[in-house]
């Protein structure tokens, strides 16, 4: 893996994302982990992650129990702009976890999803 810089966003809380981080630890992949929560990522951060993606800009918004205490609408995130300003203002809603390797980010749920990255 020729020093390209790994990077994980993830929720200690959340099995998938300790599934990504085991997978990572078990490949001897040397990587950053940014834990979201307590270190939201900002505008830019979340510009570069979407610009990255290769799926759908939605996917990164999590529709869960959360999203809909909050009362929204999953047709109201579909636009880039859209998913930035909700995730700015409610990280928890991001998607996890999220992993970035040479200039590609993937949504590992399930974690098997990082093989391609890897």
């Amino acid at each position: 893996m020729a020093n390209e810089a790994v990077t994980l966003y993830h929720n200690p809380a959340c099995k998938n994302s300790r599934g990504a981080l085991d997978l990572l630890k078990s490949r001897g992949v040397q990587f950053e982990t940014i834990e979201y929560l307590k270190t939201p990522p900002t505008r830019a951060a979340l510009e570069q992650i979407i610009g990255m993606l290769e799926v759908p800009v939605a996917e990164l918004v999590r529709k869960d129990k959360r999203f809909e205490e909050l009362r929204l609408k999953a047709d109201d995130y579909v636009s880039k702009e859209a998913v930035i300003s909700v995730l700015l203002e409610h990280p928890e809603l991001m998607q996890r976890p999220v992993v970035i390797r040479g200039g590609r980010a993937v949504i590992a749920r399930p974690p098997e999803k990082l093989e391609g990255l890897l």
